[in-house]
């Protein structure tokens, strides 16, 4: 398969799964190992990068929201606002920094995938029920972006568990409505991934590891370009869905996904 292909294949898988709470690294590293053969493994770099298309595409769908912060900042609900976003992208940075440190890597093997994802899927199911018809608040709190922040840092260091998926749970196990619970997610994420997107094309160029082929930057573009068109209409997607359903859909498909991952490795 050539390259451009494949890159292309990464992209599109990305651009659907990054904010759809299904784990877009567990189906990236899924897709390299179950198809090594035509898609090579890709560095940590790229799949950062093309994360970062991804979360650069869906601010044009924020911006009366991000217009809002700018025009309003020097109301309070703004600022506190403002304040939430950041206590919960400084909460996750600080704890990146910690693991990138300590030499931190990310997991590849497909047993914590699949287990990640059939966790998740199980647990959305289970707060939905435990939701029922209660009634869910439409304002976030200071608990809420603390809780959002921690939860970031689970799904860096779970492949599978979903940086979008970990944080909607959390919120809405905190009683934050489907649409506003999908929304901060989205919102804290996009700092969040510009920032770690930022830091590791810093580190490729300002520190290349010795022995290590350079990365391709051309494939690396591609793939960014690709993932944010993609992501661009899957977010639209599901903002709109979540207004009027529930995540049970994403909840079996994660258990479909990580019974069948279980199979293949035990059967």
């Amino acid at each position: 398969m050539p390259e451009w292909l494949a890159v292309i294949i990464l992209g599109v898988v990305e651009g659907i799964t990054e904010f759809i709470p299904v784990s877009s690294t567990g189906h990236l590293l899924l897709i390299q190992q179950m198809f090594g053969r035509w898609v090579q493994p890709r560095s940590d770099l790229f799949n950062i990068v093309i994360q970062s298309g991804a979360v650069l595409a869906v601010i044009p769908l924020f911006r009366n929201r991000l217009k809002s912060v700018f025009v309003e900042w020097r109301q309070r609900e703004t600022q506190v606002f403002i304040g939430q976003i950041a206590l919960a992208f400084m909460i996750t940075g600080m704890g990146g920094l910690l693991l990138e440190k300590n030499g931190f890597t990310l997991p590849d093997a497909p047993l914590p995938i699949a287990l990640a994802l059939l966790i998740g899927g199980i647990l959305f199911l289970a707060i939905e029920g435990w939701l029922g018809n209660r009634k869910t608040s439409e304002s976030i709190t200071w608990r809420i972006a603390i809780a959002v922040g921690l939860s970031q840092l689970i799904a860096a260091v779970f492949p599978g568990a979903s940086r979008s998926g970990t944080t909607i749970l959390v919120a809405l196990a905190m009683g934050l409505s489907r649409p506003m619970a999908t929304e901060y997610s989205f919102l804290v994420g996009i700092p969040t991934m510009l920032a770690a997107g930022g830091y590791k094309i810093f580190k490729a160029i300002m520190e290349p590891v010795e022995g290590k082929p350079p990365e391709d930057w051309t494939m690396v573009a591609l793939g960014f370009v690709v993932a944010g068109l993609v992501s661009f209409v899957a977010v639209k997607w599901l903002l709109r869905y979540v207004q009027s359903n529930t995540f049970h859909t994403f909840g079996y498909y994660r258990i479909a996904i990580g019974i069948l991952i279980l199979m293949v490795l035990f059967l």
